[in-house]
């Protein structure tokens, strides 16, 4: 890795990681689906296809992924002293990184889109740059850990996500390419600017993964400069309102595969 390395040479999607990555995708996005997700679990989105509405949806996926990967529908940590082995889910995935994105469950969401459409992480405690940092021998440390490895995470991880673009395409957001959403900074020691395009609009290489909201007021509550983004529908892993029960309560809260990306900083 350096300076300009945007990721691996290989992915999951079926397009280069250099065009993935880049904003001229994001200008002009193209279908992406995961290779075998649909296929294997094509009882599942049958299904979706006969639910009423995206609650109703929601809700036959959530149960689904509960009898698939005997996940404890509580997400119940083991009591103090207890040896009860801990079936990881993506569920404590989002539930870890609501509360830290740079902490061990965002290392293994990162690693997860890393793994799938090739690209590297921007930033995980520290700004990464090169393989030879601290940030990246940290980064790879917590993404690989057992603790959350033992329950097939990455193959959760693809269900989310192909669940999610059957929802935006079928509920949420319906013949969209792009949704505009908002991210509050209040320093860019995360955001590499690729390109200056004039006083107010970059280019901006974004974490490979990250948190955006569709509510400009609640972005504002995170920091002084707001971030606008027309995000592709095909970038986005998850929604709020994608599931009936969920442990990310962020208003309009949207996770977002990231890349080079053409924004508009405001600042108040």
């Amino acid at each position: 890795m350096n300076d300009h390395s945007i990721g691996h040479s290989t992915n999951l999607m079926g397009l280069s990681t250099n065009l993935l990555g880049s904003a001229a995708f994001n200008d002009e996005p193209r279908e992406l689906h995961i290779s075998g997700v649909r296929e294997m679990n094509r009882q599942l989105f049958e299904m979706l296809g006969q639910s009423d509405g995206l609650m109703d949806a929601g809700d036959a996926f959530y149960k689904y992924m509960m009898a698939m990967f005997g996940i404890d529908p509580e997400q119940q940590e083991p009591l103090q002293g207890s040896r009860r082995r801990y079936r990881s889910s993506f569920l404590r995935l989002l539930k870890g990184w609501g509360y830290d994105s740079n902490g061990p469950e965002g290392a293994v969401l990162k690693g997860w889109v890393e793994s799938r459409f090739g690209l590297f992480p921007t930033f995980h405690k520290e700004m990464i740059t090169r393989f030879s940092t601290q940030g990246w021998a940290t980064y790879v440390d917590e993404k690989m850990s057992s603790r959350f490895h033992n329950n097939s995470i990455y193959c959760q991880l693809d269900m989310l996500y192909e669940f999610c673009q059957w929802g935006l395409a079928r509920h949420a957001a319906p013949g969209q390419t792009h949704l505009t959403l908002y991210r509050g900074i209040n320093s860019f020691d995360e955001h590499q600017v690729v390109e200056r395009l004039d006083r107010k609009n970059v280019v901006m290489r974004l974490n490979n993964l990250a948190s955006f909201s569709s509510d400009r007021t609640v972005a504002d509550c995170f920091g002084d400069t707001i971030l606008t983004a027309r995000v592709p529908v095909v970038k986005v892993l998850f929604f709020n309102t994608l599931l009936p029960v969920h442990p990310l309560k962020g208003e309009g809260e949207y996770l977002v595969i990231g890349g080079d990306y053409r924004v508009a900083a405001a600042y108040f």
